[in-house]
């Protein structure tokens, strides 16, 4: 699973993709415009360790050759001479003195295989970092939420490990509990686990079907991490019970 560029719908920033049936929130669709200047570096770096989570999904570990990034944003990787990249979000904490991402192997997707077949000390090629899904300093003290669906967990691994003091829920979708994808990482009282096809997490369903059983707190800041489909029925949900579209950010996996 990987990212795409990013444009602004309204309020929410997402990743293009079919947006059929869903116009109940595509509005005023216009190019999105950096809120700060992003120093974009390209270089050469090191692969230092693959680590295995499951049979398709799997943490790459590089060198960070000193780059500057924010928790929530991304990289594009591919291997030198080869002009397929693809961009994942950094999955490692700001403090980390190397950079990690996580990628789920799929049968079509090529990158994502021949990036695991690399071993220690190949080298990759490496742009940015990229992208605005980060947290507004000023709101630091209020209470987050965090709904993602598969390997869309990544940027909230970096973002509850780069703020530790963070006041935050994270609502992980997954299809297996064996998909959770380094829950021990995360404090119990913060992790909620909700799967579609199996009774081993927290919530047997998806992560829609919580949020429609439970109370929220429309002051909440939510960040939404996952497929186009999760993003607009989440966002459709929240916005109906009061939540201001302001209060509502995300990034679209595909």
């Amino acid at each position: 699973m990987f990212l795409i560029s990013s444009i602004v719908i309204g309020f929410m920033h997402i990743h293009p993709k079919n947006q059929a049936g869903k116009s109940s929130i595509v509005r005023n669709l216009q190019p999105m415009q950096p809120v700060v200047d992003t120093l974009i570096m390209r270089k050469i770096y090191r692969l230092q360790k693959i680590r295995n989570l499951t049979e398709d999904t799997y943490v790459m570990r590089i060198d960070r050759n000193n780059m500057s990034f924010r928790a929530g944003q991304h990289i594009t990787l591919g291997i030198p001479g080869n002009n397929q990249v693809r961009e994942y979000s950094i999955y490692s904490t700001e403090q980390d003195p190397f950079l990690e991402v996580l990628i789920k192997e799929v049968d079509t997707g090529t990158v994502s295989r021949q990036l695991h077949k690399l071993i220690p000390g190949e080298l990759l090629d490496v742009e940015g970092p990229f992208g605005y899904f980060t947290l507004d300093e000023k709101w630091m003290q209020r209470e987050y939420l965090f709904v993602g669906t598969g390997t869309g967990i990544a940027p909230f691994h970096s973002l509850a490990g780069s703020y530790p003091g963070l006041k935050y829920t994270l609502l992980h979708g997954v299809r297996y509990g064996r998909e959770a994808y380094d829950k021990s990482y995360y404090p119990e009282d913060r992790h909620i686990l909700c799967t579609s096809r199996d009774t081993i997490g927290n919530f047997a369903g998806r992560v829609t079907d919580y949020l429609k059983q439970h109370d929220l707190n429309p002051e909440t800041k939510v960040y939404l991490c996952g497929n186009c489909d999760m993003i607009y029925d989440v966002y459709d949900l929240l916005t109906s019970r009061g939540f201001p579209s302001g209060n509502i950010k995300t990034e679209v996996y595909f």
